[in-house]
C-alpha cells in the first residue's frame, strides 16, 4: 500500500504529535509520504524520526496541483491523506484530476481553529469548510469530533474516528520531585498534592475555570498546588485572576527537555478546554498513573469513565471541577486508584499500536469502497420504529445493521427514522425521515433489499396510521424493484377485520420472506390468511447484542448514584391502559423484595422518554432505598445494568430480552400478547396480564425468579437455542441480496 499524506508543515502540538508518530510507525508496514508545503522544524524531525519527506511550497495552487498529480502519478500512490486547511484545499482539487480517492484527517473543531482572528477565519476557515465537503472521506479524532460534523450535515457513512496514540512503554526514572517542582517555582513540600496542566493559555483551554476551581478547592484542601505549563495570549489575564481570587498559580511557561519529567512531578492532571478532539495531555498524564479532571468535551469522556477512573465536569463548571480537585486532594487512595484504572484503559486502547492499527484498516476500507463495481442497486432500506427513543426498537435497528455488515462491511444502508438526525449520529448510516416520502422513494429505487422490522409493526393497537405506513411501504419497496423482507418480527394484535384482509393482500403481495420472533406469530398470520410469502421461525435480532465493558456500566450505574456492585431487582414499566390503578402494587412488591431479600429497587426505563413517569409512579411514597435509571445510554449499556441485576420485573419486552440474554430471572407483567410470546417462547410461564395482577400474584413472581438465579440452566439454554435461531434472518438476508 502507498499512501502520500499532505501537510502545511507548520503545524504544531496535538496535530504534530499525531501525524509524526502514526507515518513513523506505518511506514514499517506501509509506505507513507509525506509531503510538506514549506520546510522548517516539522519536516526537520520527520526526516530525523525517518520518515520519507518532500518539500513542495509555493503559493502558486494550480502549479502545485500539476506537480503533485504528476508526483503521485508516478510514484504509483493509491490514496490522498491531507492534514489542514491548505492539505484539504490540495486534496479536494486533486480528486477528480487523479481519480484516487482523498481522505482528511480533522484534529480540531474548523470553526474554532482561527478563534480570534476574524481575517483567518474568514478566509481560511471558508476555504478549510468548502474543501472539506468536497472530499471522499474523513477521519475525525475520536467519535465526538465525528459526531459533531455530522451534525453540521456532512455524510455520515463516508466518516471514520480514530484516537491519538502513545508508546505506553515505561518511562525512566525522572529524578527527584521536590527539586524538579521548586525549580519551576512551585512552593511544594512532601505534604503537597500537585495538579498540573500543560496547554497553549489561549480562549478554547479556558484556564480561568482551572484557576476558579482550584481557588474553590483550596478552601477546603489547602495542600493543592496548581502549575500552569504553556504560554500564550491569556497569560495575563490569568494571573490577574489568580491575584483577584488570593491563590498562588505558578505558571511554569514552556517546558524545555520534554514533558516526561513535569508529568512525574505531578499528583493530579487537569484540562480544562471548551472544545477538544483527543487530547495527547491525557494520556500522557495517564502514562503515568495520573489521577484525572477533565471537562466532558470531545472524545474525553471516551477515555474517561467518571467515578471509575477520572472525574469528569461539564465545561465552564468551575465548582464542580472544585469539589473534584478537593476529594482528590484529600484522599491518597482515591488518587492512586483512579490514576491505576485510567492507565489500565489508555494503556489497553489508546497506544500508539492501536492508532495504526486502526489506520491501516481504515485505508483498507477506502480502498475497498473505492474499488467497489458501481451498480444500478446497492444496499439495504430498513424501516421501523426508529428514531423515538426507545431503547428496545433502537437495539434492533443496531443489531440489523451489524448482522448487514456481517454480510457485507461496505454495504449502503439507508434508515427510515423519525429523527433522521439522531439516527445518522447514533448509527453513523444515511437516514431519511419517515415524512419525506420522495426520499425514501429514491432510496428503494437504489437498494437491492428492503427490510421491514424488527419489532411488531404489522398492528393496529397503538395506532392505524402506523398499520397504513408499514404496508404501504413494503408496497412501494417492491414496486421500486427491492426484494422484501420482514425481519425477525411480531405479528399483531390486528384487531379490526378490514385492517386483517388488508394486511393479508399486501403481505402476500408484496413480501419474500417473513421471519418471525416468537411462534404465536406465525399462527396470527395463519389466521389472517398470509400463505404466499416464505414463513420461518427465528428470534428477535436484539438478542444477539453484547453488552458495554464494565467500566462504562459502571459509570453509568454511578451517574444515576447507584452503586455499582449492590443487590438489586430491576422494574421496567412503562405507561398503559390500567396502569395507574396498578401502579401501587409495583411499590409495594418492591418493598416486600427488599424486606424479604434484601434486594434494592432500581426502576430503569426502556424509552427514555415515557418510562420515567411510570417509575414514578410505582414509586410514590416508596420508603426503602431505590433508585431511578432514566437514561442507561445505549443498548449495551442497557443490557450491561440489567446484568447488575438479580432479577427483572417487566412489562417492556425488551428489558426481558437483554436480560434473558444475560441469564437473569424474568418476571413479566403482559399488556400486550408480544410479551407473554416471548416467554413462553423461551420456556418460561413467570408471567401474569396486567389487568389480572394482584399483590399476592406479584410477589409469588418475584420469589419464582429469586428462585432460579440459583439455577440458571434452563433459560440459558433456551436463550442460547434462540441465539442460534437468529442466524436465520441473516440467511434470508444474504440469499434475497444474492451474496
Amino acid at each position: 500500500m502507498k499512501v502520500i499524506h499532505l501537510i502545511s508543515g507548520g503545524d504544531s502540538g496535538g496535530a504534530k504529535t499525531h501525524v509524526l508518530s502514526l507515518l513513523q510507525n506505518l511506514n514499517q508496514t506501509i509506505t507513507a509520504q509525506l509531503v510538506c508545503f514549506r520546510d522548517g522544524p516539522f519536516a526537520e524531525e520527520a526526516r530525523s524520526r525517518g520518515i520519507p519527506t518532500e518539500i513542495m511550497g509555493g503559493n502558486n495552487i494550480p502549479r502545485l496541483q500539476r506537480q503533485l498529480k504528476a508526483y503521485i502519478r508516478a510514484g504509483g500512490y493509491q490514496l490522498i491523506h491531507c492534514h489542514g486547511s491548505r492539505a484539504n484545499m490540495v486534496g479536494a482539487l486533486l480528486r477528480r484530476s487523479t481519480g484516487l480517492p482523498v481522505v482528511s484527517t480533522i484534529h480540531s473543531d474548523y470553526r474554532l481553529d482561527y478563534m480570534g482572528r476574524p481575517l483567518s477565519r474568514l478566509t481560511f476557515g471558508t476555504i478549510n469548510a468548502w474543501a472539506l465537503r468536497h472530499l471522499d472521506y474523513r477521519i475525525g479524532v475520536s467519535d465526538a469530533m465525528v459526531d459533531l460534523l455530522i451534525s453540521r450535515g456532512f455524510p455520515p457513512d463516508r466518516f471514520y474516528a480514530i484516537y491519538n496514540g502513545i508508546d505506553f512503554t515505561p518511562p525512566p526514572a525522572q529524578g527527584e520531585r521536590l527539586p524538579y517542582l521548586r525549580s519551576l517555582g512551585v512552593d511544594a513540600d512532601e505534604d503537597s498534592v500537585v495538579v498540573g496542566i500543560a496547554a497553549r493559555l489561549n480562549p478554547v483551554k479556558d484556564m480561568a475555570t482551572l484557576v476558579r476551581g482550584y481557588a474553590a478547592a483550596c478552601r477546603t484542601c489547602p495542600r493543592l498546588r496548581l502549575v500552569i505549563a504553556g504560554e500564550g495570549p491569556e497569560r495575563e489575564k490569568l494571573g490577574a485572576l489568580a491575584q483577584e481570587l488570593g491563590v498562588n498559580v505558578t505558571f511554569a511557561g514552556w517546558i524545555s527537555g520534554g514533558m516526561d519529567q513535569f508529568y512525574s512531578a505531578l499528583d493530579i492532571n487537569a484540562l480544562t478546554s471548551l472544545s477538544e478532539t483527543f487530547p495527547y495531555a491525557l494520556t500522557e498524564g495517564a502514562r503515568f498513573r495520573l489521577a484525572t479532571v477533565a471537562s466532558a468535551v470531545g472524545g474525553i469522556p471516551d477515555l474517561i469513565d467518571s467515578g471509575v477512573n477520572g472525574c469528569l465536569f461539564q465545561p465552564g463548571d468551575w465548582q464542580t471541577l472544585g469539589e473534584h480537585l478537593a476529594a482528590l486532594g484529600s484522599n491518597d487512595t482515591l488518587r492512586r486508584q483512579l490514576g491505576e484504572k485510567l492507565y489500565e484503559k489508555a494503556s489497553s486502547k489508546f497506544s500508539i499500536q492501536k492508532t495504526v492499527d486502526t489506520q491501516l484498516h481504515i485505508y483498507q476500507e477506502i480502498l475497498r469502497r473505492h474499488s467497489r463495481l458501481k451498480t444500478t442497486r446497492d444496499g439495504v432500506v430498513i424501516c421501523g420504529a426508529y428514531g423515538r427513543g426507545n431503547a428496545g426498537d433502537d437495539a434492533i435497528l443496531e443489531a440489523i445493521l451489524q448482522e448487514m455488515a456481517l454480510i457485507d462491511p461496505d454495504m449502503p444502508a439507508t434508515v427510515l427514522s423519525k429523527e433522521p438526525k439522531s439516527t445518522r449520529l447514533a448509527y453513523r448510516v444515511r437516514s431519511v425521515s419517515r415524512t419525506n416520502m420522495f426520499a425514501w422513494h429514491s432510496a428503494m429505487r437504489h437498494a437491492k433489499l428492503y427490510i421491514n422490522g424488527g419489532g411488531s409493526l404489522i398492528q393496529d393497537v397503538t395506532s392505524r396510521r402506523s398499520l397504513w405506513f408499514y404496508l404501504l411501504n413494503i408496497a412501494v419497496a417492491k414496486r421500486c424493484g427491492c426484494k422484501v423482507q420482514m425481519y425477525g418480527c411480531g405479528i399483531g394484535p390486528v384487531t379490526r377485520e378490514n385492517h386483517r384482509r388488508l394486511a393479508a393482500r399486501v403481505l402476500n403481495r408484496y413480501v419474500d420472506v417473513i421471519t418471525l420472533r416468537e411462534p404465536d406469530s406465525r399462527e396470527e398470520l395463519r389466521a389472517m390468511g398470509v400463505t404466499k410469502p416464505e414463513i420461518l421461525l427465528t428470534a428477535d435480532p436484539a438478542l444477539t447484542l453484547r453488552k458495554a465493558e464494565d467500566d462504562q456500566i459502571d459509570s453509568v450505574l454511578l451517574r444515576a448514584g447507584i452503586p455499582p456492585q449492590g443487590r438489586y431487582l430491576c422494574f421496567a414499566l412503562r405507561q398503559w391502559r390500567g396502569f395507574e390503578e396498578k401502579a401501587p402494587l409495583f411499590g409495594a412488591a418492591a418493598r416486600y423484595a427488599y424486606k424479604t431479600y434484601g434486594l434494592i429497587p432500581v426502576f430503569t426505563a426502556v424509552e427514555k422518554h415515557l418510562d420515567p413517569a411510570a417509575a414514578r409512579l410505582a414509586a410514590q411514597g416508596l420508603d426503602i432505598p431505590h433508585y431511578f435509571l432514566d437514561d442507561a445510554g445505549g443498548a449495551g449499556t442497557i443490557i450491561g445494568a440489567l446484568s447488575r441485576m438479580e432479577a427483572v420485573v417487566s412489562m417492556r419486552l425488551h428489558a426481558l430480552i437483554f436480560a434473558a440474554g444475560q441469564g437473569i430471572p424474568l418476571a413479566g407483567v403482559v399488556y400486550d400478547p408480544k410479551v407473554s410470546a416471548f416467554l413462553r417462547y423461551t420456556g418460561q410461564d413467570n408471567f401474569t396480564n396486567l389487568e389480572d395482577l394482584t399483590e399476592a400474584a406479584l410477589r409469588a413472581m418475584i420469589d419464582r425468579a429469586v428462585g432460579q438465579a440459583g439455577h440458571p440452566e434452563t433459560q440459558a439454554a433456551a436463550v442460547e437455542r434462540l441465539q442460534a435461531m437468529e442466524g436465520g434472518n441473516v440467511a434470508v438476508a444474504r440469499r434475497l441480496l444474492k451474496l
